[in-house]
Formats: C-alpha cells, structure tokens, sequence
C-alpha cells in the first residue's frame, strides 16, 4: 500500500477522494470489473471511501479490523448495499471493536469473529480466515 511499510509514498494519495481515485486506477489498470475488495488494517485509508462512493462496483466487501471507520457516519454506511463480511480476531481488543462498531451500520453484513487471532487474524488463523473468507464468497451473486 502506498506510503505504508516500505511503501514508497504516493503525494496524490493525501486526501480521502485522492486515495479513492487511487483505488479506482487500480481497478481500472487490472481490468477488474466488480471485484470483491478484502481490506485490512491501514487500508482502510482507501478502501472506505471507495466504498462508500462507488460500493455499487463492487461485488463484496471484507473489511479486516480497517482503520478509519471512525471517519464516517452511521447514515454514510447505511447508504451502501455492499454485501460485507465484517472479520476480525477476538484478539484484536483494539481497533476491532471500533471498526464493529461503526461497521455494523452497513445494511447487507454479516460478523465472523475468529477466537484466538488477533489483529492480522489472516496469519494467527488462516485456516479459520479462508474458511470465513470462501464462504462469504460463496453467497455472492
């Protein structure tokens, strides 16, 4: 992601809508067409504000404990007909319940919570992950 770890950063990445025009190039440059976008931790920068302009392109949402839910309205996320799969570890005490908490407010969602993982719960339990992660999938139209 752009400006994170060793990330160079991206100075048209600085605003909301410039992480969101951002994401769009990426779509765009892989020919993606209703992708299902898999967010965790500090994507969230770009993957929230795509999602609420542009949810309508997106096939699903998997938002991971993502940073900046905060930023948003509950009316702002009511406003998405997104299919979302909220997934988190238990052991993420920090930003997950936050992110639930403003998440939930989504209309088409759905919480898996996987015991024993923390905050990169994809790599404390990827087994469990996948398994919550294809079974999302699966229900998608």
């Amino acid at each position: 992601m752009p400006g994170y770890g060793d990330s160079p950063p991206v100075e048209m990445a600085v605003t909301a809508q410039d992480r969101r025009t951002f994401l769009e190039h990426v779509f765009q440059e892989l020919g993606m067409q209703r992708p299902v976008l898999v967010s965790p931790s500090m994507s969230g920068r770009f993957s929230l504000p795509f999602l609420l302009a542009h949810g309508d392109r997106l096939a699903g949402f998997v938002p991971i404990a993502p940073v900046g839910t905060k930023d948003y309205t509950a009316e702002q996320y009511r406003g998405v007909q997104t299919p979302t799969l909220i997934l988190y570890g238990d052991r993420d005490t920090g930003l997950a319940p936050q992110a639930l908490q403003n998440l939930q407010h989504l209309p088409v969602h759905r919480v898996a919570v996987l015991p024993g993982a923390g905050h990169a719960c994809y790599l404390d339990k990827p087994e469990a992950f996948h398994q919550a992660l294809l079974g999302f999938l699966r229900q998608l139209k």
